[in-house]
């Protein structure tokens, strides 16, 4: 991503998204379990309009919003740093509201551009998209994101960077980087601020 505006993004391509837009994720409200995923009731809509701060909410455009890409955005301290997922879609609730999982492509060193130099994960698995989840309920999950595992099978996997996540090793990390310390940069448990933003031209 190129820079950011207090409730705008524009990446390397000129392609500009909004932070008014979409979900704002950050505490237990958005976990992996929480019925905010598969239902179509907004929360806190004031809360979109505030720009890139802590304020949670959820906005029509979950449901209502076709879509070509989305923009991912983490908060950590003072820094913002964004990934952009290419996706047709009739909205992210169509991706997400099902529990199916339906995978992206971008690879474990992107996904972990979004936390930085610390960002940690087992070597295997590595299944990255829309409800990646390890095949046991308890062990790592996102909404959307990357899952680790030490096996080259997702049978265990203790460490993921995501966006609504929960499970090992820390269930109450709803969203950044949590890791077992077996993982590529040890034992890690970064809280971030989630942004989920549309393009500025996509109407509802």
């Amino acid at each position: 991503m190129d820079y950011a505006t207090p409730g705008n993004v524009k990446d390397i391509h000129g392609n500009s998204f909004n932070s008014h837009n979409f979900v704002h994720v950050f505490q237990r409200t958005f976990h992996y379990d929480s019925h905010i995923w598969s239902n179509r009731i907004v929360y806190n809509v004031a809360g979109g309009k505030t720009g890139f701060d802590q304020e949670e909410t959820k906005l029509p455009t979950y449901w209502k919003t076709p879509l070509s890409k989305i923009c991912l955005g983490m908060r950590i301290g003072l820094q913002i740093k964004f990934i952009v997922i290419n996706i047709n879609a009739n909205s992210l609730f169509s991706l997400i509201a099902d529990g199916n999982y339906r995978a992206t492509s971008l690879g474990r060193n992107r996904w972990k551009t979004l936390i930085g130099s610390k960002a940690s994960l087992q070597p295997n698995c590595n299944k990255e998209g829309f409800n990646a989840i390890s095949n046991k309920q308890d062990d790592a999950k996102a909404r959307i994101g990357i899952i680790g595992n030490n096996q080259n099978a997702c049978s265990d996997g203790k460490s993921r960077i995501g966006f609504g996540s929960g499970g090992a090793i820390d269930d109450f990390n709803t969203c950044g980087n949590a890791a077992h310390a077996g993982s590529d940069k040890g034992e890690q448990h970064i809280k971030a601020m989630g942004y989920i933003l549309y393009p500025v031209h996509t109407k509802a």
